[in-house]
Order: C-alpha cells, then sequence, then structure tokens
C-alpha cells in the first residue's frame, strides 16, 4: 500500500505513557528550563488516555518522585493510603500462618498504595503545563532508522481505518512518521518496537534472557464495615497455596481509599505445568479463607492483566544506541525482590532525560554521547538496588527446596548468592510436554463465579473496559495456524487457552470434526503472555489500532 504520510520533527520523543516515559519528560523540560534550552518535546500512547493502559500492584516508593517533585502532595498526587503495616503470610489450601519475618526489601512501611492509572494522568497533566506535546491514542507499530541502518530517527504510528484483509476503508487515516533527534522508548514489558531494536541492532546481545510474570489484578468496593478497619497492616503480601513452593508467584491485598482495596497475584512464566491456568489460579487466591474474608461482601468494580519484566540486573539490555535510548519496564527495570518497579522506571527515565539534555547542549546524538545514561545510571541508587536483586529471579525459577537456599544465601550476601550470575531460561522454554508430565492436572477452582466479587474471565474483559474495533485486522498474529492444531494440541494441550487471562484463544471440537483454533482479539487485555509463553514462538502480539485496548481508570 503506497500511502503518502505527514511527518513532523522534534527534539526528543517518549514512546510509552508510562511513569517511566512521564518522568523522563518532565525531568527533561526541567533541565531545559534551567539552562534556557528551547525543546519541542513529544510523547506518543498507545491507549486512548493516558492511563488507561496502566496497570500496577501498585507500591510507590517515593524516593524517584521526590527528587522529580518534591512537593509533590501540595500537589495533590493520587496517594490512595500511606502504608502503616506489613504482612506476609504463607498458605496453605485451607490456612495461613504469619510469616514474623518481612525480608527488609519487602518493607514498605511509609511507601503509598496508588492507582497506576491515576498516577500517570496526574503526571501527564504536569508534563501538558510545561509544554510536552501528548499525544494518546498513537500506538508506535514502527521504529525508522537512518539510511546508515542503524540510527534510529523516530517511529512511524499505525493506521487507522483498515478492513480486516488490510486494505483502507472510507474513514482510513495514515500513520505518520514522528522524527527526533533522540527516541526515548519506555513501551513497558515487552514493547513491539523493543523486539524490532532488538532484533536489528542487537541490544541483548551477552545479556540473560529477560524473563515475565502475568499478573492479573481487581479493584474490590468493600463494605464500610472491612478488615481494614481494625488492621495494624495494609499491605499484605501472599505466597505458597494455590501455586506451592515451585512455582513463582503469590498475591497481594492492598488497602485503597474509600472501602476498597487493591488485590491481585503474580504467577512466574517459567512454570511447567502446560494445564495451568492462569485465571484459574487467581480465582483459587481469591476464594482462600484468609483473602475470603477480607474481600467478604465485597464487588469486583475493575480488573486488568499485565506482564512484568522481573529478569533483573543482568538482563538489562544495551541502554543506549545512536539516536535511542530505553528506559522503564522494556528495559528490565524492576526491583523484583521487592516487587516494586515504579520508582526504578521513573529515575531510569530521570538519567534519560539528563544524557539527552547533554547530548542537546553538544548537538551530538551518537551512541558515544548518549552512553551518559548507561553511566549515570551505573554511578545511581537505582543500579545499587538493582543489583542486590540480580540472581533473584534466577533463584526464584529453581525447584522447592534449593530455592530456599539460593534465595537466603542471596539475603545474607547482598545477592551474590551461592553462584553469581546465575543463568536462566526464557520462559517458553520451560513448558513441560504434556506426555511427560507426571505432575498430575491442576485441579479448577471449585466454586463457580457469582458475577459480583468471583467472576470469569468475560466478565473481567468486560470490566477491564476492553474495546476493539472488530473490523480490523488481527493485531495477534499465528504464524502457522496448522501447528497449533497438529502440533502444540496434541503435545501440550493448546497452553494459550489456559494462560491467557483474556480469552482470546479457544479451542473448538464440534462433534465429528477435527478441532481448530478461534481467536478473539478483541477480548485481548494487552498484557503479552501469549508473545512470551508459547513455546513453538508460533504467536506475536501487535500494537492494535492507536486508542484500543483496555480502559483502566483505577488499578
Amino acid at each position: 500500500m503506497n500511502t503518502e504520510r505527514e511527518s513532523i520533527d522534534f527534539d526528543i520523543l517518549f514512546v510509552g505513557g508510562g511513569p517511566a516515559s512521564l518522568a523522563g519528560a518532565i525531568r527533561l523540560m526541567q533541565l531545559a528550563n534551567e539552562k534556557n534550552i528551547e525543546l519541542e518535546v513529544a510523547l506518543i500512547e498507545k491507549g486512548a488516555d493516558i492511563g488507561s493502559h496502566a496497570l500496577s500492584g501498585a507500591i510507590l516508593n517515593p524516593v524517584a518522585l521526590k527528587e522529580l517533585i518534591p512537593d509533590f502532595m501540595e500537589k495533590a498526587c493520587p496517594v490512595e493510603t500511606t502504608v502503616r503495616g506489613d504482612e506476609f503470610c504463607f498458605l496453605t489450601r485451607n490456612r495461613q500462618y504469619r510469616i514474623p519475618f518481612v525480608p527488609e526489601y519487602m518493607h514498605n512501611k511509609g511507601f503509598h498504595v496508588i492507582s497506576l492509572s491515576k498516577f500517570t494522568k496526574w503526571l501527564s497533566e504536569i508534563a501538558e503545563e510545561m509544554g510536552i506535546n501528548i499525544f494518546p491514542g498513537f500506538a508506535g507499530k514502527e521504529v525508522l532508522y537512518a539510511p546508515d541502518g542503524k540510527t534510529i530517527i523516530g517511529v512511524r504510528t499505525g493506521d487507522k481505518g483498515l478492513g480486516k484483509d488490510g486494505s483502507p476503508k472510507g474513514n482510513f487515516e495514515p500513520g505518520m512518521d514522528l522524527l527526533a533527534k533522540v527516541t526515548v522508548f519506555g513501551e513497558g514489558a515487552r514493547g513491539n518496537l523493543m523486539q524490532d531494536i532488538a532484533k536489528k541492532l542487537g541490544i541483548f546481545s551477552g545479556k540473560m534472557p529477560q524473563v515475565f510474570e502475568t499478573g492479573i489484578k481487581e479493584v474490590i468496593q468493600l463494605p464500610e464495615d472491612n478488615y481494614f478497619k481494625t488492621s495494624t497492616a495494609n499491605d499484605i503480601h501472599t505466597l505458597g497455596y494455590p501455586l506451592g513452593l515451585d512455582i513463582p508467584g503469590g498475591g497481594f491485598i492492598y488497602e485503597m481509599k474509600d472501602d476498597k482495596v487493591s488485590l491481585g497475584f503474580l504467577i512466574g512464566l517459567s512454570y511447567h505445568d502446560p494445564m495451568l491456568d492462569l485465571y484459574d489460579e487467581f480465582m483459587k487466591f481469591k476464594h482462600h479463607p484468609f483473602v475470603a474474608d477480607i474481600i467478604r461482601g465485597g464487588k469486583v468494580i475493575e480488573q486488568g492483566a499485565r506482564t512484568v519484566c522481573t529478569g533483573g540486573y543482568f538482563t538489562i539490555p544495551r541502554l543506549a544506541v545512536d539516536g535511542g535510548m530505553f528506559i522503564g519496564g522494556s528495559a528490565s527495570m524492576q526491583n523484583t525482590p521487592g516487587l516494586k518497579g515504579i520508582h526504578v522506571s521513573m529515575k531510569s527515565g530521570m538519567l534519560a532525560a539528563e544524557a539527552c539534555i547533554r547530548a542537546i547542549e553538544k548537538e551530538n546524538f551518537t551512541q558515544e554521547i548518549l552512553e551518559d545514561y548507561p553511566r549515570l545510571f551505573e554511578e545511581s541508587w537505582i543500579k545499587q538496588e538493582m543489583y542486590e536483586g540480580r540472581n533473584f529471579s534466577q533463584a526464584l525459577s529453581k525447584r522447592f527446596p534449593i530455592k530456599f537456599i539460593y534465595l537466603g544465601a542471596q539475603y545474607l550476601t547482598k545477592g551474590e548468592g551461592v553462584r553469581d550470575r546465575m543463568p536462566i531460561e526464557e520462559d517458553y522454554r520451560t513448558l513441560g510436554r504434556l506426555k511427560a508430565n507426571k505432575e498430575p492436572s491442576r485441579e479448577e477452582s471449585e466454586t463457580p463465579p457469582d458475577g459480583e466479587l468471583y467472576v470469569d474471565k468475560l466478565t473481567g474483559v468486560y470490566l477491564s473496559k476492553t474495546m476493539h474495533r472488530e473490523d480490523q485486522p488481527s493485531h495477534i498474529i499465528i504464524h502457522d495456524p496448522d501447528l497449533c492444531i497438529n502440533e502444540c494440541y496434541p503435545v501440550y494441550q493448546s497452553p494459550c487457552t489456559k494462560f491467557c487471562p483474556g480469552s482470546v484463544y479457544e479451542i473448538e471440537t464440534d462433534e465429528g470434526a477435527s478441532p481448530r483454533l478461534r481467536l478473539n482479539p478483541s477480548n485481548c487485555l494487552h498484557c503479552k503472555t501469549c508473545d512470551i509463553k508459547d513455546p513453538y514462538r508460533n504467536i506475536t502480539w501487535t500494537c492494535p489500532e492507536g486508542g484500543e485496548g483496555p480502559g483502566y481508570s483505577m488499578v
């Protein structure tokens, strides 16, 4: 399709509307104002609004926020509650045991519970007041390179108004070429543009593979007379049931204001059992007597799902190339042991902003100058924090009891442990073949959904306010549909139908007919679990039209 596209030039372009890009853009403008430098700065976000695709735990360590906006409370930062006490519980099938020792990296007292959706929206309002051009509803579909093939010069946004066959419809709007001296990528976990850059420029060469967890989260409205009215702890973490001790993961419950609670469950995608259904494990967690007592009488008002990059320090890519830098979750910025990533993402964006302003001053945007960013990273508290957790995911991926030997040794040695730079497998390689899997099939949740406090997958999709235009090309690419039925189905029993929290994938088995895969891309929550965990790498997730997907406002 030969399409004439409009080009717009900026000095700096941020891709993604999360905390990393927003903090980076704000810090850049602060520095520019201090130095009397005029800049044209833009930020694009694939969601319909800033915050509509933002989903997190979320405990905010305010260390980076205090650096960026010291008077954040006076500026009406949307804090839900302040953590007054931590609680760490081990769950068996029917009981809970309070663990008397809470690891230091999980001490959250004095930190803030926030809605990441509200928080990023608040940051965007500050950014706009500073003159930053913010464009929600624009999905970055393609990285633009200079003729040398290695210098990034911007991003092409996606076309809108294409039919299912890819041809333009009556309301067709071609994407734009957004050009910049430096493009800063903050797409979050498993960004599709980052995957393109990785193939072309080898930014992950020599690094350990990125690994991920998928989190399913809800905001629940509780009755006025609820658990947190008398509890000394309003920050609860759990491990054990229903995953056991072999699979990484666990739950969290955080108090929010107005008698709401943030409840979620994380599952490490290094799991082996092809019959494990992520959503069903989440429901089992909610039905546990300890959790059920906390949320009794509540009603789910919003739900969502998202992957988190948890590999840590050794999985961080090369942070700067000619014309480009990488920040936030897309660059593995996460304090995995502490289950917190917002503050490290923000700081990475702020450090990238410092490198940008130096490049502007020198009028040189090559990797040699932008290397200021990784140098600043290595000198900052963010490096120290992430370095202490450098082997944590590797240890978590081991089986019980050896994982706790590794974790204990790491805790005592500030991250080194029994073996430093422990190897780790990519998540798609860890799934066991069904016929060789000696573990019993996992039991399904015994209690059916009630439509209010316990909802099924499709109701969860509805509560995420996910919207996609039905008559557009599928943004989920199945490269070989026959492989799904002829190989994946008999070997793994189609794990895509179990690891997807939105019922995007279905195997239809009509009587007398061969099984067939049915795709429901309009259900997609943009968590990207399928792109990560598919054992054949047969699924590729791409951005749909800009402005589509979830419509989070509270999570």
